[in-house]
């Protein structure tokens, strides 16, 4: 199963709130991002992502599960987009913050490193590892 990286700002939408969310998850809309795009069409039911907290804190909080693979997203007026469900899984221990995965080496090819702008990424499975490691989590 593949990884991923969501980000979202959390003056928009926070971790909390997708905890509050709940079992039933919510969709993950407003990707305008053709690169973005893809990979939310990749992913598949029942695999995991980091929720990012862009902008203001810069950090991993949480894991999230996708719950409904890719569809239009109804705020699109193009019908060119689309969007997957998440539910929340579980908080981090301990945020893993942008600046900390910077510096750790073993992740300098990470998408998040190299192209932090976009706003659906993939993480390898060594990648997954080693963030949850930062975060005091068992892979």
């Amino acid at each position: 199963m593949a990884h991923w990286l969501l980000k979202s700002e959390p003056s928009s939408w926070s971790w909390d709130q997708q905890v509050k969310a709940g079992a039933k998850g919510t969709f993950w809309n407003g990707v305008r991002n053709h690169s973005a795009k893809l990979n939310l069409m990749a992913m598949k039911k029942g695999e995991r992502g980091f929720f990012y907290h862009s902008n203001e804190d810069k950090a991993v909080v949480g894991i999230v599960e996708i719950i409904k693979i890719y569809y239009p997203d109804h705020t699109d007026e193009t019908g060119k987009f689309g969007m997957v469900d998440v539910k929340a899984v579980k908080a981090l221990k301990k945020p893993v913050t942008l600046a900390e995965i910077k510096s750790e080496p073993r992740l300098k090819d990470m998408v998040l490193v190299n192209n932090s702008r976009l706003s659906v990424q993939p993480v390898t499975d060594e990648e997954w590892r080693v963030v949850l490691e930062m975060a005091g989590e068992k892979a």
